[in-house]
């Protein structure tokens, strides 16, 4: 992706669609790989991420797989 705050673009993309997609979630998980560390804006949006799971607003898609 390589954009500044990558992953909170990917956690807003989560949350328009109230869905966390594996696709989604790929992505996060290659932005902290290829990144070695998370910036505060992004370890925000991945608390609110979290949070907004655990509330039951957003879905976790499971693969199809």
């Amino acid at each position: 992706m390589k954009t500044q705050y990558a992953i909170r673009h990917l956690v807003e993309k989560a949350l328009d669609i109230k869905k966390l997609t594996p696709e989604i979630e790929n992505e996060i998980n290659s932005e902290l790989t290829e990144l070695g560390y998370i910036s505060d804006v992004d370890y925000e949006a991945l608390e609110l991420l979290m949070a907004e799971m655990d509330a039951g607003r957003i879905q976790l898609v499971p693969s199809l797989g």
